[in-house]
């Protein structure tokens, strides 16, 4: 079974959304990057059950992105965040500090675009 990192992602998201003992296996296997033996011993399950419940976990996962769209909204804006902090280093760049209110204003989008990232 090879591991898809989209859903250590999406733990992020929505683990807290899972059960404790679901939330426990499938971060066993994603963020301590454990085997399904070694899950199966640590959780007293079969190698099957592991798998299973991993599979499960990550269907109930995938849907909770698909109904919610937090991930990829929070990645929307990741990027657009950045977009808009590298046009704001472009404009003080070009400003050369000629123009004090645009350098000002450079900087006040700078500063929002940390405080929204933050």
């Amino acid at each position: 079974m090879a591991k898809d990192l989209k859903y250590t992602f999406l733990l992020d998201f929505y683990g807290e959304m899972l059960t404790e003992r679901q939330r426990d296996i499938i971060d066993s296997y994603y963020n301590a990057d454990l085997s399904l033996s070694e899950i199966s011993e640590e959780f007293g399950i079969t190698r099957q059950g592991a798998r299973d419940a991993i599979k499960r976990s990550e269907k109930e996962l995938s849907d909770m992105e698909e109904r919610l769209g937090l991930a990829k909204r929070f990645s929307l804006v990741t990027e657009a965040l950045t977009e808009i902090c590298d046009c704001a280093l472009r404009i003080r760049e070009n400003n050369k500090g000629k123009d004090e209110s645009i350098e000002a204003d450079a900087l006040k989008i700078l500063e929002k675009a940390k405080e929204l990232y933050d």
